[in-house]
């Protein structure tokens, strides 16, 4: 079945580029003009991916990423004209799973769009022990085939850079991986964006899965070079 994605920008030239090179790729494509038509595509086309403009008219990309995040953490990729890291910095605290700056190569895009959904494909439940796989510390549980983690016996939503994340740290206790690792290895191309997407993430992750998030007890910094995590393992 091939992977349906959403496109919405207020720039027909945009929709129109980002369409021919996905489905050029495989890819079923929707486009939206504005936010509150992206939203309605969303709710009732129940595409695999979005990517979403920042600057719509009706509600802005900030605004409808915000509505959707609070229904399901389908893969954002969100595009900024303005390239201000402010921008960058806001798009990715809502949530989205990564960002691209205007103007940008519609072949980058088509990297970035394979890249999540190889990621989604990848921790979908598979039909064998696999998909019974956890990984336990203290009162973390990650069910990895699942794609589940529970906290202190409570589930909570991750989005799928953030779960991925998660699961790379957990799956290497105190192994301490740099910005850009972390990014290649989730990206698996060479990321050119930039390396505050990972410390956006991670504080997000921090906030979700942390006793005191400003005090880790897991996810820690290694200053100078980037994130390990720690903490004892439940047999």
């Amino acid at each position: 079945m091939n992977e349906r994605v959403l496109v919405a920008d207020d720039d027909t030239n945009i929709t129109d580029v980002c369409r021919r090179y996905l489905e050029r790729e495989g890819y079923l494509v929707m486009t939206a003009s504005d936010g509150l038509e992206a939203l309605e595509l969303w709710s009732n086309e129940k595409p695999d991916l979005i990517v979403l403009d920042l600057m719509m008219p009706h509600k802005d990309g900030w605004q409808v990423c915000k509505e959707i995040r609070q229904a399901e953490d389908i893969p954002i990729i969100m595009l900024t004209a303005r390239g201000e890291e402010q921008d960058r910095l806001m798009g990715l605290t809502l949530g989205a799973d990564d960002y691209l700056t205007k103007p940008f190569s519609p072949r980058e895009l088509v990297l970035r769009v394979r890249a999540i959904l190889r990621r989604v494909r990848h921790i979908q439940p598979a039909p064998s022990a696999a998909s019974e796989l956890t990984i336990k510390y203290e009162d973390i549980t990650i069910h990895v085939g699942k794609r589940r983690v529970e906290v202190r016996g409570q589930a909570i939503d991750l989005t799928v850079t953030e779960f991925e994340m998660l699961h790379l740290l957990a799956s290497h206790p105190d192994q301490v991986f740099s910005r850009s690792q972390i990014l290649s290895k989730l990206w698996d191309f060479s990321y050119e964006g930039d390396t505050t997407t990972v410390t956006v993430h991670i504080r997000r992750l921090r906030e979700k899965i942390e006793p005191n998030p400003s005090e880790p007890k897991y996810i820690k910094t290694v200053w100078g070079i980037g994130y390990k995590f720690a903490g004892e393992a439940n047999p």
